[in-house]
């Protein structure tokens, strides 16, 4: 018969191999830097770099990012030397606006898409810089800092866009730029309140990814929380600021989907007592993984990208 001294020791042992199992590789920025840190919470790679609010690791191990909001680079890590540019401040007839890219996407075809706040469009570049394609956005007043934040083109050629400026998720078809499908962020009968912390609130939404199911799943950024919404706008699933255990959401910012199912999310300006990356079980809402590398990235720390996970990541 077992100790309860042996059951404990047991109960530990096997916390312990899930927190091993769990534990992953992530390359995030903040504090002045990109780094790499290891499934065992060591850095391995840093370089100096500015503020970024997406990024995108190519197959070649080369690291997409931005440059001041105003240029999408490419880094080659071995030589931390930028290795591609494109000036989006100023290229293709933005010389002299005031342009801020808050998201971009390598597609498979070798083009970058480009969502330009303050131009309130999204193209598609080739490495030359030439635009293949583009799309205009529906906004009541552009806002260079506030039309966009993460933009991605979906599987179907359209575009799924936060437009955080308005609260509100849009779905623009891939050729005409029609809406094809929009939602706005609830308040859930809470007043706004201003900052970037837990104390603050709203409905900016940071990042939005679509479910194999065809539901959308939405990270509200000051609203403190992830909602999964089905095609017809009502909210089937949902976590809140204080409904996983120890933890506070604070600026809920990047998604990524794994391929067990999890959704891995980012806890931005939430302080130093909560974690930067929190990866659930979305059944049990389980926290199966945390992120706590504070000391390395700050408070500022708006996105990130696993770097370990085999199999395809909806991100």
């Amino acid at each position: 018969m077992l100790s309860i001294r042996s059951i404990s020791l047991a109960v530990l042992l096997l916390t312990f191999l899930q927190n091993c199992e769990a534990a992953h590789r992530v390359i995030m920025q903040g504090n002045g830097k990109l780094a790499i840190v290891s499934a065992d919470k060591k850095v391995e790679w840093e370089m100096k770099w500015g503020g970024i609010h997406d990024i995108h690791v190519l197959p070649n191990g080369h690291i997409m990012v931005q440059d001041r909001m105003q240029k999408i680079v490419e880094i080659d890590p071995d030589s931390k030397k930028v290795v591609w540019s494109y000036e989006a401040a100023s290229a293709n007839g933005n010389q002299g606006r005031r342009i801020e890219v808050h998201s971009f996407q390598p597609l498979e075809n070798g083009r970058i898409m480009i969502a330009e706040s303050g131009r309130s469009r999204i193209i598609e570049i080739d490495r030359d810089g030439k635009i293949h394609h583009e799309v205009k956005l529906k906004v009541e007043r552009s806002n260079a800092h506030r039309d966009t934040r993460l933009v991605r083109k979906l599987k179907n050629g359209n575009y799924l866009v936060c437009q955080e400026g308005e609260g509100v998720l849009r779905e623009y078809a891939g050729e005409t730029g029609d809406v094809v499908w929009e939602f706005q962020i609830p308040l859930f009968g809470k007043p706004r309140k201003g900052g970037h912390g837990p104390e603050a609130f709203g409905n900016q939404l940071f990042g939005a990814v679509r479910l194999k199911n065809g539901n959308t799943l939405i990270a509200t950024g000051n609203g403190h929380s992830v909602l999964e919404v089905n095609p017809g706008g009502k909210i089937v699933w949902q976590i809140h600021q204080n409904d996983l255990p120890g933890i506070t959401l604070a600026w809920v910012t990047t998604l990524e989907v794994l391929p067990n199912g999890n959704y891995v999310i980012g806890n931005c300006h939430a302080g130093p007592d909560n974690p930067l990356l929190i990866e659930i079980e979305p059944k049990s809402k389980k926290v199966v993984w945390t992120f706590n590398r504070f000391d390395v990235f700050g408070n500022s720390a708006p996105n990130s990208q696993l770097l370990d996970v085999k199999g395809p990541v909806i991100r």
